[in-house]
């Protein structure tokens, strides 16, 4: 069992300094770019400030784990260059149990990108969605709802906003029995969308038995005005917390939700991709050499190897994304390599 002696809150220190040092370079340049590129666009400087923080909000699941392997590896060189980390040996402790204290702090690092960052991020970066947000095919708007009542597809030219409804231009719309049998066809000059469902006035209504009638013509629906400009959300526009309810909603409705599935367990299992950061850190730091540790060689081979670890977990996601694999195992195969990979290498070194 673990337990939290002075020497384990002594590497814990350590390795939030050591990732808090490169956190500091890595944001520190990217603000300072990102300020410069997006100063011309903004008024002042303030707000180009403003703006290249939430840019830099952005960027943060990107560069946050190898931030936590160059941090790892920062700490295990001080502790060896200080002869801390042969201090650490002669207390008995193997590198297995000296590195926990840093997966500790790699879990709690991934915790709270995924519980604070995330949702904080995604807050001022979303501020208002509107109807420009909607995707559009072939220059026409189409939205789609399925049910235990049967389908409803509308296509429209066009959409604005209206109080809390939505107004859709030059409309038609089909529906469909549970059998997508055709049961009508309304085409109107404008719809309404609200809380209660579709609506027209003088619509013209086409039957399924051919019959023909001008009237107002309304329908109860699942899609609100607020769902049909949520659906059109990429995954990471929506918190973390949110994004469970969200999948629920769009899935009642017929909206694809695989991307934010994906989003979804890629959150989740942030802290485990930070172990697993972590655990590559310590594998590439074990060394019985004080004065001769070649950090440089080590360092650089270790950026080689997180980038080509980028692209695994980038080819996972697009496994799953495609729906080769499912979500999470798309999510969680990476990870699991890594730290199997880093505990065969950590196990070799010294016997645990």
């Amino acid at each position: 069992m673990f337990k939290f002696n002075i020497l384990s809150r002594f590497l814990l220190r350590r390795f939030f300094s050591g990732v808090g040092l490169v956190m500091l370079v890595v944001c520190g340049i990217i603000l300072a770019v990102t300020f410069v590129e997006r100063l011309p666009s903004n008024p002042g400087a303030i707000d180009a400030l403003y703006d290249a923080w939430i840019r830099l909000l952005e960027y943060v699941p990107m560069f946050l784990p190898l931030a936590v392997f160059m941090g790892t590896l920062l700490t295990s060189y001080t502790l060896t260059k200080s002869s801390e980390g042969i201090i650490i040996s002669s207390a008995g402790m193997s590198p297995y149990q000296s590195a926990r204290p840093f997966f500790i702090g790699a879990f709690l690092i991934g915790a709270f990108a995924t519980t604070i960052i995330n949702p904080y991020s995604v807050s001022i970066s979303v501020q208002n969605i509107t109807p420009e947000h909607l995707q559009l095919i072939d220059n026409r708007i189409w939205l789609r709802e399925s049910s235990d009542n049967g389908f409803i597809t509308m296509n429209a030219e066009t959409i604005h906003k209206s109080g809390d409804n939505l107004i859709f231009d030059n409309t038609t719309i089909y529906t469909q029995d549970p059998q997508f049998k055709l049961t009508q066809r309304i085409h109107a000059q404008t719809v309404t969308l609200s809380d209660d469902g579709l609506s027209a006035q003088d619509a013209v209504i086409w039957n399924a038995d051919g019959a023909t009638n001008t009237s107002d013509w309304k329908i109860s629906t699942l899609l609100t005005p607020q769902t049909v400009l949520d659906r059109y959300l990429q995954p990471d526009q929506i918190s973390f917390w949110q994004l469970p309810e969200f999948i629920k909603r769009m899935e009642s409705i017929g909206a694809p939700v695989r991307g934010h599935k994906i989003q979804l367990w890629t959150l989740l299992f942030l802290p485990l991709t930070m172990i697993s950061m972590a655990a590559l850190g310590v594998a590439f730091s074990q060394t019985k050499q004080r004065r001769n540790y070649s950090f440089g060689v080590k360092f650089s081979l270790g950026i080689v190897t997180c980038f080509a670890l980028y692209f695994l977990i980038n080819m996972f996601n697009a496994l799953g994304s495609t729906g080769t694999l499912p979500p999470i195992l798309s999510i969680i195969a990476p990870p699991l390599i890594i730290i199997a990979g880093a505990g065969i290498f950590i196990t070799s070194f010294d016997t645990i």
